[in-house]
């Protein structure tokens, strides 16, 4: 049973008082009821524990191999340590609310949630856009390689990763608390996402729009741009190599991150432009959202250890010692 809705002031101003809800309600996937629900509670396990082992596996294989301490394998495992926290994030409420469903999520609660969700997918957006400089300087420049991206300079780019995504993001929360919530209280995602929760106020929006815009630009769609541009340098040196076996290789190199990058950011893209549209959230919103941050973290563990002949001979290997 749902509890009755509580609401509470929180802070007095000269023009009345701003008031939040105590929880939100997650709604799913809108349309659908409660013997769907409960029946897509059962693939979303699974998707859950296939991101959690995959991404598990990739990272302790990158550790304990000594000869993976390469820059591209270095930013694997940071790319499967951000998919493991994102997965972790939102999957498992999800599967309370589907599975037993538990709609509630406590105000304060939701707003962590929303964070680290955007914190968490600038992370991965600029891991993205240090991989494809990986590759660029691997086959544009490959006697530079070593010299250009050493340990030191993985770390740092990491750090720098994890710190703009952080700096980034931290004023969401304190922008949406000085809103006020009086209208419906139920968020039309299984997870909450700044627009989201941004329509559910009734008092002005513009700072959090405009806010919310900037940084999408500034940080998601600076990193497209520049990985895009880093694959038209890749493509023009590959086309320039004299052997087509030789260009088939190197650019066979970039298969796994091209995938990656179009399971991020295709759904990122798609679902900014149905937001900034504006009108009712609608299933195709939902559906989007969903791909955008459930596909990520199943999909590149299985794309990199199908492609990376290192990682995929290492878990055949445990597997096969695992069998005797």
């Amino acid at each position: 049973m749902q509890k009755p809705w509580l609401l509470f002031p929180v802070m007095a101003a000269s023009n009345g008082t701003l008031v939040h809800p105590a929880y939100f309600l997650l709604v799913g996937i809108p349309g659908v009821g409660p013997a769907i629900h409960f029946w897509l509670a059962f693939p979303l396990c699974f998707m859950y524990a296939l991101a959690t082992v995959g991404n598990l596996a990739i990272i302790l294989i990158i550790r304990m191999e000594r000869r993976l301490h390469e820059p591209m394998y270095l930013f694997l495992a940071m790319l499967s340590t951000i998919d493991l926290i994102l997965s972790s994030v939102t999957m498992p409420k999800m599967i309370m609310l589907f599975l037993m469903g538990i709609q509630e999520i406590e105000f304060s609660v939701c707003l962590a949630q929303m964070f680290l969700i955007h914190a968490l997918s600038a992370m991965e957006s600029a891991v993205l856009l240090a991989m494809a400089f990986d590759r660029f300087v691997a086959i544009c420049h490959p006697l530079r390689h070593a010299s250009v991206l050493t340990g030191p300079t993985v770390v740092k780019i990491g750090l720098a990763a994890l710190t703009r995504g952080f700096v980034f993001f931290f004023p969401l929360p304190f922008i949406l608390k000085r809103l006020s919530y009086c209208r419906t209280h139920t968020v039309t995602h299984s997870f909450c996402l700044h627009q989201d929760i941004m329509k559910l106020s009734c008092t002005d929006t513009t700072v959090n729009v405009v806010y919310g815009l900037f940084i999408i630009l500034s940080v998601m769609g600076v990193d497209s741009l520049f990985i895009g541009f880093s694959y038209i340098l890749i493509l023009r040196a590959v086309l320039e190599l004299s052997s087509r076996g030789a260009a088939l290789k190197a650019f066979n190199t970039c298969i796994s991150h091209l995938c990656a990058v179009l399971v991020f950011y295709v759904p990122l893209i798609g679902l900014s432009v149905v937001h900034r549209l504006g009108g009712p959230t609608s299933l195709l919103h939902v559906v989007m959202a969903n791909i955008y941050l459930l596909l990520p973290p199943v999909v590149n563990p299985i794309v990199y250890g199908a492609k990376t002949k290192e990682i995929r001979s290492r878990v055949i290997h445990m597997f096969s010692q695992g069998g005797k």
